[in-house]
C-alpha cells in the first residue's frame, strides 16, 4: 500500500517522511523542496517480535507501508503545486497539519490555524477532482448524442447528480454515503478527495511531554483519522538505540514512539490486517484486506497456492507461542482447518495445503 504525504509548505512533512522511512531527505528551515521522495517503513507489530523470538529465523520479513512525499501545495495552486499524477496513485492521504509555533519558521498563511489550513487542503484536493468531474461529463453528454451504453448512464448519473454537486458544496467526497457499486465506479477516476485521509497534527514538543497528546487539537472530520506527533521529540528518539529510547520514553510518559501510531493508523485505514506465516526458515507478515478469503489470502503468498488450495491450516498467534509449536497446538485442538472460503482473521498464523 501506498499513502501520500501532504500538507502546506513548512509544516514538517518531510521531516516526517524522514522519521517514518529511515530516509535522509535535505529539510530547510527556510526554503521550501519542490522534489517528490519514495520510501518504504516498516509497520511495528510486537506480535511478530515475539515470534521471530521463539523461531530465530534465518529470514524476517515484517510488514510494510510505502510512503510518498509529496512537496508542500500552495494555496490556490493544487494543479502547479501538486504532483497530481504521482498523488492518484496512492491508497491514502496522510495530511501533516502544523500546530507548533515557531518564529523563525513562517507560516505560509501567516499564523498557525490548524482547523483553516485542514479546510484549505480538502479545497484544493476538491477543486482538482472538480476538474476532473466536469471533464467527464461534458465527455459523456457529448456521446449522449450517439447513445450511452446502461454502465455510461449509471456513471453520468452518478457525477452529475451526487458527485458534482458534492464537490460544489466543498464537501469531500470520502464524506459521502456510497454504494459499493459507485464506489467502484470512481475508482478509475482516482479523485483525490474520495481517498481515506490520515490528519497528523505536528504539535509542539511540550504537549506530548504534557500528556496531552490525545487531547484532539481539531474535531475529527468525516472519513478521517487523526494522530498527533511532535516531529522534534520523534527525530531525538530516533537517533537513540533501542535501550536508551525505552528509557527516554517512560521520561516523556509515552509508551511508544508516536511515529508506531502514524504507521499504525496508515496501515488500518485501508482496513488492512496481518496474517504471519512462521517457521526456521521465515517468519513473516502478510498484509490482505479485512475479510479476505483462505484461498486469496494463500495468493498473495504464490498464485500457485490460490489455484491449487486445499485448506488452510490457522492458529491464534498467541496459542501458538504459548504451546511452542503447530504439532503441540493440533494436539490441543488449536490449531484449525479452514477451507477456501474461511475469512482469515488479524494476527493469525496460517499454514496453506495445496496440490498445482
Amino acid at each position: 500500500m501506498e499513502v501520500g504525504i501532504i500538507g502546506l509548505p513548512k509544516v514538517g512533512k518531510t521531516t516526517l517522511f524522514n522519521l517514518l522511512t529511515a530516509s535522509h531527505q535535505a529539510t530547510d528551515r527556510y526554503a521550501t523542496s519542490t522534489k517528490t521522495n519514495v520510501g518504504i517503513a516498516t509497520v511495528p507489530d510486537p506480535r511478530l517480535i515475539r515470534l521471530r523470538e521463539h523461531y530465530q529465523p534465518k529470514k524476517f520479513t515484517p510488514a510494510t507501508v510505502t510512503y510518498v512525499d509529496i512537496p508542500g501545495l500552495k494555496k490556490g495552486g493544487s494543479a502547479e503545486s501538486l504532483d497530481l499524477a504521482r498523488l492518484r496513485e496512492v491508497d491514502a492521504l496522510a495530511h501533516v497539519v502544523r500546530a507548533f509555533e515557531e518564529p523563525e519558521i513562517l507560516h505560509s498563511e501567516g499564523s498557525v490555524d490548524p482547523i483553516r489550513d485542514v479546510a484549505l487542503i480538502d479545497l484544493e484536493l476538491i477543486l482538482a477532482d472538480h476538474e476532473i468531474v466536469e471533464r467527464r461529463i461534458a465527455s459523456l453528454d457529448k456521446g449522449a448524442r450517439r447513445g450511452l451504453s446502461n454502465d455510461e448512464k449509471r456513471e453520468q448519473s452518478l457525477l452529475a447528480e451526487v458527485i458534482l454537486p458534492a464537490l460544489e458544496e466543498e464537501r469531500p467526497l470520502r464524506s459521502l454515503d456510497l454504494s459499493g457499486e459507485d464506489e467502484l465506479r470512481l475508482r478509475g477516476f482516482q479523485l483525490l478527495s474520495a481517498k481515506p485521509l490520515l490528519l497528523v497534527i505536528n504539535v509542539d514538543e511540550a504537549v506530548l511531554v504534557e500528556g496531552h497528546a490525545d487531547e484532539p487539537v481539531i474535531e475529527t472530520p468525516s472519513g478521517a483519522q487523526v494522530v498527533t506527533v511532535s516531529a522534534p521529540i520523534e527525530e531525538e528518539i530516533s537517533h537513540l538505540d533501542a535501550e536508551h529510547q525505552i528509557h527516554f520514553l517512560v521520561d516523556l510518559g509515552l509508551r511508544e514512539p508516536s511515529l508506531n501510531r502514524v504507521i499504525r493508523a496508515s496501515y488500518e485505514l485501508l482496513g488492512l490486517i496481518s496474517f504471519f506465516t512462521v517457521g526456521e526458515d521465515e517468519v513473516r507478515a502478510w498484509t490482505v484486506g479485512l475479510g479476505t478469503s483462505a484461498r486469496q489470502a494463500g495468493g498473495t503468498i504464490h498464485s500457485d497456492i490460490e489455484r491449487g488450495f486445499i485448506r488452510a491450516e490457522v492458529v491464534a498467534w498467541e496459542d501458538l507461542l504459548n504451546l511452542g509449536s503447530l504439532t503441540a497446538c493440533k494436539e490441543k485442538a488449536l490449531l484449525r482447518l479452514e477451507g477456501k472460503d474461511y475469512r482469515v482473521q488479524d494476527g493469525e498464523v496460517v499454514h496453506f495445503r495445496f496440490n498445482v
